[in-house]
């Protein structure tokens, strides 16, 4: 295996790029972000067939060998549509919540994200902060949330208000996440609807499917008020 070595920006440390072959990689297990075969796959394979992979995927050792990816699971996709068996790889030891950090801050530099690609990254990552926080003795649990959302926040063009209605996204049915995802529910009124539950959410989309619309931000907030007072049913939605 041919191993070559990447300085890091600042200098001070260094990196080892391996070549791996792709039947050792595993994507991440709670893997946020969905890998298309789309036209920006058909891109990527097309730059990869005449140029290579410029930039090293990320990964770290799975524990029942090879290796588990953290950055690069597109690339990985593209490598195997052209046929390619190897790829550049920096390998680096990782503790879960690093390890989950990592991923979703180098995936969220990404164009056109969906909203439950965030919604789940930012999930992910909330809870991967929350316990850290933990074990740095952050007693007191509301605190510990809001400084995680803060700190989410300052490396993200979202406020820690969007994370947390992205974050309220993760309580949608998948059908309904399906359709924000469409753009056919409107983000804020889809996080009215996430706070009823599953069955209610059910009978909610029941009514879409029969009504063939979808609720506004009021009637999605009104239904919410409903459900809060134990008088929402399929005749009120």
């Amino acid at each position: 295996m041919e191993n070559k070595i990447l300085k890091t920006v600042n200098g001070d440390n260094t990196e080892i790029i391996q070549t791996v072959n792709i039947s050792e990689l595993k994507p991440y297990e709670q893997q946020p972000f969905k890998v298309l075969i789309d036209e920006s796959m058909e891109e990527i394979m097309e730059s990869i067939k005449q140029n290579g992979v410029l930039s090293p995927i990320i990964a770290r050792p799975h524990r029942e060998g090879g290796y588990e990816i953290l950055s690069g699971h597109r690339r990985v996709k593209a490598c195997e549509l052209a046929g390619i068996t190897e790829i550049p790889a920096v390998v680096k030891n990782l503790d879960d919540d690093t390890a989950a950090i990592l991923l979703v801050d180098s995936n969220l530099q990404r164009e056109n994200i969906l909203p439950s690609e965030k919604a789940f990254a930012y999930r992910l990552k909330l809870e991967a902060i929350k316990r850290q926080g933990e074990r740095t003795d952050l007693t007191s649990r509301q605190f510990g949330e809001k400084l995680s959302v803060d700190i989410i926040s300052e490396k993200n063009t979202d406020s820690s208000r969007s994370i947390h209605r992205y974050i309220r996204l993760t309580n949608l049915i998948d059908p309904l996440l399906e359709m924000v995802d469409e753009k056919k529910i409107a983000l804020n009124a889809a996080v009215e609807l996430s706070y009823l539950g599953s069955k209610e959410q059910a009978e909610v989309l029941n009514s879409i499917e029969k009504e063939d619309t979808a609720p506004s931000i009021a009637q999605s907030a009104k239904m919410r008020r409903f459900s809060q007072n134990g008088k929402l049913n399929p005749d009120v939605i």
